[in-house]
């Protein structure tokens, strides 16, 4: 369903929809039958001629089960997500896998700055290209990132990646990716960082190889 309106691009964007999925249909099977519920009690206990009103205090064990037993079946789902979200949460920030590609994403007010490893395939070289908002990553690699801000807050999303990395001033944060599809895709800030925040776009380009190789060719220090 998510997938229709926000392509799953990078690898572990199925895993996250999933997730979401998941989290969404409890919760609404859980307010459906709570809203039932709920009706249902104002109309079979509504205000009736010469019948007067029930004091419960809560300790009989036969009006306590309206709220042991769902409070018992809420913990058995909260557990049911929790086994999934650790399960995504490890794979997606835990588990990072050996990178084809490292890149540092420098988030300040109000662009995206992107320093790619050159030819040599490592950062901080003197072929390293630096491009402003715009990344170039190829097809099929497991690119590394790091992050980090020049001024505030800031946060790196990708949507169709769906990837969400804060920056923050004076630390470097991380994270990986392995986009599937070629095409050009937004990036956004979703933190708020001041008054032109929403105009912190930029776009990720995923090259095919040839493509990738062109771009290097062309952009690397002469």
């Amino acid at each position: 369903m998510i997938e229709s309106l926000i392509p799953q691009v990078s690898s572990y964007a199925g895993d996250i929809d999933f997730l979401i999925m998941l989290i969404g249909v409890i919760t609404m099977a859980w307010f459906f039958l709570a809203q039932g519920v709920f009706f249902y009690f104002i109309f079979k206990f509504k205000e009736k001629p010469g019948q007067k009103a029930m004091h419960i205090d809560g300790y009989n064990p036969q009006h306590k089960r309206w709220i042991t037993y769902p409070h018992n079946a809420v913990l058995v789902f909260d557990v049911i997500i929790l086994v999934f979200a650790v399960r995504v949460w490890n794979h997606v920030k835990i588990e990072q896998p050996e990178p084809n590609d490292t890149v540092k994403v420098i988030g300040q007010r109000w662009a995206w700055t992107f320093q790619h490893a050159g030819a040599d395939k490592k950062l901080d070289t003197p072929d390293d290209i630096r491009t402003a908002d715009e990344l170039h990553v190829k097809v099929g690699d497991v690119v590394r990132f790091e992050g980090t801000s020049k001024d505030v807050l800031h946060s790196f999303s990708v949507p169709a990646f769906r990837l969400k990395q804060d920056v923050i001033p004076g630390r470097w944060n991380s994270g990986w990716f392995k986009a599937e599809q070629p095409g050009t895709y937004d990036i956004q800030c979703t933190e708020i960082c001041g008054i032109g925040h929403g105009v912190m776009f930029a776009r990720i380009v995923v090259d095919s190889a040839e493509d990738h190789a062109k771009w290097l060719a062309a952009n690397s220090p002469r």
